[in-house]
């Protein structure tokens, strides 16, 4: 077995002909430069790029395919230079069982399942062409489609405030709205990690998934997961979330929860991370229109103790970009000396480092590596903040 780091949701911002996917995705945000991106500068072996439904984009592929610049490999999967490509989608459903709506992730095995899904997604999408479109099936029938095709059926963020499963999507159980045998893993977004979501009784028996949901070429890789397999394919892929045969999920990668834009409760009144009273108002300002922190999220729905025990570890990870110091010149610095973000990140000894960059900057990076810097929590859509080792 060889290890391969892993971010399964990356958006496409345009197509090579500058049509848009993903409305609020940079333009830079194409097929080829995630490629190169994800190849060359953040070290990831499998990317999976989740608007892949969209007919031009299916077109971009197979013409790379044609011109021998990408292969589809047998077992699953595109493959560019050191990079797999896992062709998914993300659709939001919001049917008659749903609270609000909930974003899910759905990957086929092939290129031609992926147009076969494409095809039958163009009658129950208005938009073929854009990402993150609304499928208008329920979700139980969603699943059961996914399913037909090979595919894999992943909940998308599950406690983001805005279109996720527990967000708003249902009031406590995933039961609500899925077949809760249909679901292969569930992604728990940039807000959680591993200890929180462990706490939600009726997840004990998913895998988690750590991924980036980048909406630009700098996003890619800020949260992935090393896997265990013997190649970089779906199949592989599908073994890993399963378990079987010595594949498996090996460690999470993820940002600390506090350094994501949803962790604490926020009042769109005062602006501030906030308590709510029993009635659910600010306990600043008397204000009702809050926007819910996931950690509130997951103390309504969640046990005092964990359910399983026996989980990958969830190693919080710190992008380079998060760094005080760490400003586009000096991440070009560092990846000319050093190559990837990967090995940055979890390789280069403090030494080596000290001879390229200020000792300041060197001990930020080893101090994200050993989780010792200090976070001050994000909400309301705000990142938090690294404020130092």
């Amino acid at each position: 077995m060889n290890a391969f780091f892993a971010d399964l949701h990356i958006h496409i911002g345009r197509t090579n002909t500058g049509k848009p996917v993903k409305i609020t995705g940079a333009k830079s945000l194409t097929l080829e430069n995630i490629f190169i991106e994800a190849a060359e500068s953040k070290g990831m072996d499998i990317i999976g790029i989740i608007d892949c439904h969209v007919p031009e984009v299916i077109k971009e592929i197979e013409d790379g395919i044609r011109r021998r610049k990408y292969e589809e490999l047998m077992e699953g999967g595109v493959r560019y230079q050191n990079s797999t490509l896992i062709l998914g989608t993300e659709l939001e459903i919001f049917d008659e069982h749903c609270n609000g709506p909930i974003h899910v992730l759905c990957f086929m095995p092939t290129l031609e399942k992926m147009k076969e899904f494409s095809h039958w997604l163009s009658s129950h999408l208005k938009n073929i062409h854009l990402s993150s479109q609304r499928v208008y099936v329920e979700g139980k029938r969603l699943q059961h489609k996914v399913k037909s095709l090979g595919g894999l059926f992943i909940p998308a963020h599950i406690f983001t405030p805005f279109k996720s499963l527990y967000g708003k999507g249902v009031q406590r159980s995933l039961t609500e709205v899925f077949d809760q045998t249909l679901i292969d893993a569930v992604e728990l977004g940039l807000s959680s990690d591993t200890n929180m979501a462990s706490r939600i009784r009726e997840l004990a028996s998913y895998p988690f998934l750590t991924n980036s949901d980048a909406h630009s070429l700098p996003k890619i890789g800020r949260e992935y997961q090393k896997l265990l397999l013997k190649a970089p394919t779906f199949q592989e892929l599908v073994m890993a979330i399963k378990k079987e045969n010595g594949r498996k999920i090996e460690a999470n990668y993820g940002l600390n929860p506090k350094l994501g834009k949803y962790y604490e409760t926020f009042c769109e009144a005062c602006q501030k991370t906030v308590g709510l009273t029993d009635e659910g108002c600010c306990q600043i300002c008397g204000g009702v229109k809050i926007t819910k922190g996931v950690k509130q999220r997951v103390e309504e729905l969640g046990d005092k103790t964990k359910h399983v025990e026996k989980r990958p570890p969830y190693i919080h990870q710190v992008p380079l970009a998060f760094l005080p110091g760490i400003g586009p010149k000096t991440l070009k610095k560092l990846k000319h000396y050093f190559g990837t973000e990967m090995n940055i990140l979890h390789k280069v000894p403090y030494a080596d480092l000290v001879e390229v960059v200020p000792e300041k900057i060197a001990a930020s990076i080893i101090s994200a590596r050993e989780g010792t810097l200090y976070v001050q929590s994000g909400g309301g859509g705000k990142y938090g903040k690294v404020e130092g080792a």
